[in-house]
């Protein structure tokens, strides 16, 4: 049976003061919040281009290092190339570094996720844990998030965004109970309200509610807020699994 509960966010979410469902925008007249959605569009658009390109360039050096690690420890190929859903459920080719030895089987994954989804699987993570496929750079470009820096191409390209939920795998989509749809109505995110929140820490089911909850609220000062809490839990590794 797949996942069709909505849960209750906890405290530690609560305490940092982000937005609830229950609080969603106020009713307005639809010109007006037309009018409001086109300048969040674009400017956060902006913002997606300009911080995605001078990230890219400044962190230039470190990036030809990890990929030097990389070929180093178990050769090519430097990149892992995914298919993941978009907005409005289009799918596009996620890029980031390999942190799995190239060519593995990835039934294993396929079947835990549906499992997970469909609550057979006993773990309250979104990811295989303790996986003997995953390199030793891999490991720790995990527990650092720096394996999804090539995500900043994605955000060039217009297929995700800087804030947005996370991207989902085909066959997890395909299991999605309606109330979870909603987060395919906007683009997916290299961070977003679950990475500030608790991050591995979080069920499955509190990461698809703070999805739901930042599709409900999504605004450019809640994307800078998100952003700014980002920085600090990334380099604590706060929640890193």
């Amino acid at each position: 049976m797949a996942i069709s509960t909505a849960i209750a966010i906890g405290a530690e979410t609560r305490a940092i003061g982000w937005p609830s469902v229950e609080a969603e925008r106020t009713a307005a007249p639809d010109t007006r919040r037309s009018a409001t959605a086109t300048t969040y569009a674009i400017a956060k658009r902006l913002l997606d281009v300009i911080a995605a390109a001078g990230l890219m360039l400044v962190l230039l050096p470190a990036l030809a290092l990890i990929g030097a690690a990389i070929v180093l420890e178990s050769g090519w190929p430097v990149f892992y190339r995914g298919t993941r859903v978009g907005r409005h459920g289009s799918r596009f080719t996620v890029l980031k570094f390999r942190s799995m030895r190239a060519g593995c089987d990835q039934t294993p994954h396929v079947a835990f996720v549906r499992g997970l989804m469909r609550g057979e699987t006993p773990c309250a993570l979104y990811k295989v844990t303790d996986d003997r496929r995953i390199t030793r750079v891999g490991a720790f470009l995990r527990r650092s998030s720096l394996d999804e820096l090539p995500q900043l191409w994605n955000v060039l390209r217009g297929e995700m965004t800087l804030v947005g939920p996370r991207p989902d795998v085909p066959y997890a989509v395909a299991e999605y109970a309606e109330w979870i749809r909603s987060r395919l109505e906007v683009k997916p995110g290299i961070t977003g309200l679950w990475q500030v929140s608790g991050r591995s820490r979080l069920s499955l089911l509190e990461m698809y509610r703070l999805d739901q909850r930042y599709v409900a609220n999504a605004s450019l000062l809640l994307d800078l807020r998100i952003i700014w809490h980002t920085v600090p839990v990334v380099l604590g590794r706060d929640g890193a699994a």
